[in-house]
């Protein structure tokens, strides 16, 4: 009976995970007809292509740094306004929806908010730019593309850390911050001793769901933002595969590009689980 129940699920999970990356793999060994009339075994050839391609790497190293500055700041905005919002007593209720609204907005609808406020003509964000004399040129200039494709994916990732940092203030006995406030005058020292500590659980979930999320669930800010623009706008590892598969038509080295990708977020998740959670103390 178990099984029966999570027939459904473990149906979903082979057909829509398992069986498309046994096809990567296999497909990242071929050169493949663009229309799937043929193919041809070129063994490794896909995997050292990439690899030794300049372009691929300066990409990779866009996608680390795109990935660091997403994760931070998402996790670091979106516990600061918890924190407030903690704090708020009266009014409480329209604050945090003020704050949660965003998330139900669909990625490539962020995407398209993000260009009208980095637009030249009625953006306010170039507008307060040019202020300062900084003319933002989203589209023609990759630090400025850059920067607004990491502006607009963290703010559309802050509601859901807010969220999930504000259910894990909301956990914390009032009896405990009633005895920090008692031992310890500081806020600040009694949030990073006593607060902080007791949400590692929460952020340590937070850091792998947004990581993940610079990884991946930006595709649809970034293809937004960049498509039909000029050839030097700055793309993640994610677009990359899209570009060369579905516009390039290069379905081996397409294939062979998730395959590497995959095996990176398999090591960084090993490697956050072997090292960073043991830090994280659940009792």
């Amino acid at each position: 009976m178990p099984y029966l129940f999570l027939a459904p699920q473990l149906a979903i999970i082979f057909i829509f995970f398992y069986w498309p990356s046994v096809q990567a793999i296999q497909s990242s060994f071929y050169l493949e007809d663009p229309f799937g009339f043929s193919s041809t075994f070129v063994g490794l050839s896909n995997y050292t292509d990439v690899l030794k391609s300049v372009e691929y790497r300066g990409i990779a190293r866009f996608t680390a740094i795109f990935t660091a500055l997403v994760t931070f700041f998402a996790l670091s905005v979106g516990l600061l306004l918890a924190v407030k919002a903690d704090g708020v007593i009266r009014g409480n209720a329209a604050y945090k929806t003020l704050l949660i609204w965003v998330y139900a907005i669909a990625p490539p609808v962020a995407g398209l908010i993000g260009m009208m406020f980095f637009d030249q003509h009625i953006g306010p964000i170039v507008e307060i730019a040019c202020w300062f004399g900084w003319d933002i040129k989203v589209g023609l200039d990759f630090g400025d593309t850059a920067f607004a494709m990491i502006v607009v994916s963290v703010w559309k990732q802050i509601p859901y850390n807010f969220i999930f940092f504000l259910s894990g203030l909301q956990g914390i006995p009032v009896s405990v911050r009633e005895a920090a406030a008692i031992d310890c005058r500081s806020g600040l020292r009694r949030f990073w001793t006593i607060i902080l500590p007791l949400l590692a659980p929460t952020a340590f979930f937070l850091l792998i769901i947004n990581i993940t999320y610079a990884l991946f669930d930006t595709f649809g800010v970034i293809d937004v933002m960049v498509k039909d623009k000029a050839a030097n706008n700055p793309i993640t590892l994610v677009y990359k595969v899209y570009m060369d598969g579905f516009r390039g038509n290069d379905l081996g080295g397409s294939s062979a590009q998730s395959v590497i990708l995959m095996v990176i977020v398999f090591v960084l998740t090993i490697f956050q689980f072997r090292f960073i959670e043991r830090r994280v103390h659940y009792n």
